[in-house]
């Protein structure tokens, strides 16, 4: 792929303030991105709470309702997490809110009995339960009175999805066999943020409310999903020069752009063609597993990077970290691609990967989702007088 191309908002001012944009969002801190900062740009300045505030809810479309409410949340999760609540900042988050739910805490999804009854079926011929069975099993009647079936039915939204099956799993010996004790529900609230990673979070910092039930019935909050969500979009060191790559990154994974730059780099450097999807090793790949195409296309430089193979992969393991980018292997295989290809290689390349969901009627892709929000807050910062 070639290098990545000027991604910056175009309204108001041009290629200096579009730039500008761009660093605020990826230098706003030093906690956020760890990257040098130009000596002619000013730092960014303490703004009190009650303007941080009013500005994120003056950029905030007209419609939304509760705009006070929105802005308080949203600030205190910035603030709780020591992210500068600049401009840039807030139209990254209401970028993501806008696309993935239009500021609803818990958006309604089309067609959502008829999603989970199919994956239900497919569950059951995965374990290979007989469809009759567990269609029994659901007719039985649920903490509320009504048939699991019958609550099925009447879903909207995922939170109601997700306390069905949470009451299914505890009160139905099939539940927990059938869904091995884990809600298939994998994502929730206004930012659409997993599961699994709030669940990560908590664990790592110190959430700062009150919790009410478990981290998934948080998720489901605005605050709770609010929070996650800013979490997983800002709150680590991310060494892009242009926002759309951190889009792209909260759709695949951290640091999903700066691995695809890389694969990108191995398959320049070693002629062979890789997906660029970001995924250095296979998921939960064992030192005993079948090596993945990127490892293999990687080891196949080892004797041009004076590396030797184990040690290729002990630098693979590191892909999900904030400090691959500094081990051996990225730095000489970065710098073998650009000699052989004459020009330096892009340090950030949007993934290719196309998006399974059950909700997901029509082909999606990475590329699709961060394009789509990129739009979404260069509009934003666009309307910013500041």
């Amino acid at each position: 792929m070639s290098a990545p191309s000027a991604e910056q908002p175009t309204r108001r001012g041009g290629r200096a303030r579009a730039r500008s944009w761009a660093l605020l969002l990826a230098c706003g801190t030093a906690l956020l991105v760890g990257c040098s900062t130009p000596a002619e740009r000013p730092p960014v300045r303490t703004v009190p709470p009650a303007e941080a505030r009013a500005m994120i809810e003056r950029l905030m479309p007209a419609s939304v309702a509760d705009r006070p409410g929105w802005a308080r949340d949203i600030y205190a999760a910035l603030a709780t997490l020591d992210i500068a609540p600049t401009a840039a900042n807030a139209c990254a988050v209401l970028a993501v809110i806008e696309q993935e739910s239009t500021y609803r805490v818990d958006p309604p999804v089309p067609g959502l009995p008829t999603i989970a009854w199919s994956e239900i079926d497919k569950q059951a011929d995965r374990l290979g339960v007989p469809r009759l069975v567990v269609r029994t099993a659901l007719r039985l009647s649920s903490p509320t009175g009504k048939s699991y079936a019958e609550r099925i039915d009447a879903v909207k939204t995922e939170k109601q999805l997700s306390d069905v099956f949470d009451d299914f799993i505890e009160m139905v010996p099939l539940g927990k066999t059938f869904f091995a004790s884990r809600n298939p529900v994998r994502t929730g609230g206004p930012m659409q943020v997993s599961i699994a990673f709030a669940e990560q979070q908590a664990a790592r910092k110190t959430y700062p409310y009150p919790r009410q039930g478990s981290w998934r019935d948080e998720v489901f909050t605005r605050r709770g999903g609010l929070y996650f969500g800013i979490a997983h979009l800002l709150d680590y060191a991310a060494p892009y020069e242009y926002p759309l790559y951190r889009f792209a990154d909260f759709n695949a994974g951290r640091y999903a752009s700066r691995n695809a730059a890389f694969q990108n780099a191995v398959s320049t450097a070693s002629g062979i063609p890789l997906a660029l999807d970001g995924d250095l090793l296979p998921p939960n790949a064992a030192n005993d597993a079948p090596r993945g195409a990127t490892e293999l296309a990687a080891a196949s430089l080892a004797g041009k990077l004076d590396m030797s193979v184990a040690a290729v992969r002990d630098d693979l393991e590191r892909g999900p970290q904030a400090d691959f980018e500094r081990t051996r292997l990225y730095q000489r295989t970065m710098a073998l691609a650009g000699r052989l290809n004459g020009t330096p290689m892009p340090t950030a390349v949007v993934p290719r990967i196309t998006l399974h969901s059950p909700k997901i009627t029509r082909e999606l892709t990475t590329d699709w989702f961060a394009r789509r929000v990129n739009d979404r807050y260069k509009r934003c910062v666009a309307q910013d007088g500041s």
